[in-house]
């Protein structure tokens, strides 16, 4: 199953996200990367690269990012994975709650990440890459 990764400046925001995706989706493998190690707000490539490793499996998986430097740290966070894994992983660029939410429906629906992405695109939920 695709795993997903909430990347959130805010460590309460990547809960509260995850708590609602996991309640519209039990079996989706959430991690969120929230906040910095030392509980400020902003985004840590550690804390990113624990969770994708968190999530992963062969099938890959997703990162949904909030806003900004989210989505750099997370770039970086990937190119610092082994090569195997940096090619089972893909950025979505998807609004952060709705996305996640149909992320996660459509995972625990075993889909694989094309699927997803292609599912996020026909929601017009925002422009998906």
């Amino acid at each position: 199953m695709v795993g997903i990764v909430l990347v959130s400046h805010s460590k309460k925001l990547a809960d509260g996200v995850r708590e609602l995706a996991s309640q519209m989706a039990t079996d989706a493998p959430i991690a969120v990367a929230g906040g910095t190690e030392d509980g400020r707000i902003g985004t840590d490539i550690n804390k990113i690269i624990n969770a994708i490793k968190k999530v992963y499996s062969e099938d890959g998986v997703i990162v949904i990012f909030d806003i900004g430097s989210s989505y750099m740290n997370s770039d970086m966070a990937i190119e610092n994975l082994p090569t195997a894994m940096q090619n089972k992983v893909e950025i979505i660029d998807t609004a952060f709650v709705e996305g996640a939410v149909a992320a996660s429906i459509q995972c625990s629906m075993n889909k694989n990440i094309k699927e997803v992405k292609d599912a996020l695109k026909s929601m017009c939920l925002n422009k998906v890459q």
